[in-house]
């Protein structure tokens, strides 16, 4: 019942992901949420979140960020971050994630999706047909009263997938533990 809200993978956060392993598996894309994702919600991004982006660079990742905040907070999160972006997304919908393959140049089944939200990051993904990976949020203190009332509508989801494969990884073996 609870399938297509599932993530591929659970991990602890975006910044342990085994991303060699994602590269090996043919992932040449990556998309990102932003808030409570990568930093705090309206955090700005910090020496970790530059660090990461510029290390995916390197390993030949193209990286984008596609998330329903309006264009002044994602613009200025993503130019500092040296990533393209895409705003008002309408997640779950496909259309955000489908685009960012698109001006990537890639397939959906060469990107994975990282994000901290069931209903909007992992289930747009999953429509997309892109590999997606369920992060632990940054800092739930500072969700805004729509997110928090989302988490607690994600408990009986993630009740059920716990069940079946268990909570978060941790460190850097991520990949290592998901769901088919």
């Amino acid at each position: 019942m609870f399938q297509r809200f599932y993530p591929k993978a659970w991990v602890e956060n975006a910044y342990d992901i085994d991303y060699g392993a994602l590269y090996q598996r043919g992932i040449r894309g990556l998309i990102f949420d932003i808030d409570n994702t990568l930093v705090p919600h309206d955090a700005p991004p910090d020496s970790r979140s530059a660090a990461l982006m510029e290390r995916l660079s390197r390993q030949g990742f193209q990286v984008m960020t596609v998330s329903n905040n309006h264009e002044p907070r994602v613009r200025s999160l993503a130019e500092k971050l040296g990533i393209a972006y895409i705003c008002d997304a309408g997640k779950p919908s496909p259309r955000g994630y489908l685009e960012a393959c698109r001006r990537m140049g890639i397939t959906p089944r060469q990107t994975a999706c990282i994000g901290d939200q069931l209903f909007t990051d992992v289930l747009g993904a999953n429509r997309a047909g892109i590999y997606s990976i369920l992060v632990v949020p940054v800092d739930r203190g500072t969700d805004i009263l729509r997110i928090r009332i989302k988490r607690r509508l994600e408990g009986p989801v993630l009740k059920e997938y716990k069940k079946q494969f268990g909570g978060p990884v941790r460190g850097n073996t991520g990949l290592n533990q998901e769901n088919p």
